[in-house]
């Protein structure tokens, strides 16, 4: 199990806590010391069963600075995450084969 975790991100912190209550063993990913390859990040959208933008933190100051209004492709849109990762919504959790985006953290607990 893995958690791609900011732990400035309150959601993400009160995922982290739904895991370590789990009792389960998972991995903590801080993919903004360690970002994503575009590969992965690819991978990871497939499993999540979902289009990029749909992971795109859209309140950010990044994204309305610079992206905001643009037609974009999924292509693109993808680049930008990997460019700046705090554009990635969080947490997300991974567990066998299955992948969610803790928002709200309670969705976490589908997947366990």
């Amino acid at each position: 199990m893995k958690i791609y975790h900011n732990p400035r991100c309150s959601k993400s912190r009160q995922g982290l806590a739904i895991l370590e209550d789990s009792k389960n063993p998972f991995e903590v990913i801080k993919y903004l010391d360690k970002p994503f390859a575009k590969e992965e990040l690819t991978e990871l959208i497939k499993l999540l069963g979902i289009k990029p933008i749909d992971l795109v933190r859209k309140n950010e100051a990044i994204w309305k600075e610079n992206y905001k209004g643009k037609t974009l492709t999924d292509n693109e849109i993808i680049e930008a995450m990997v460019n700046h990762p705090k554009l990635i919504e969080r947490p997300i959790v991974i567990n066998n084969g299955k992948a969610v985006i803790g928002r709200p953290p309670e969705i976490i607990k589908t997947i366990l």
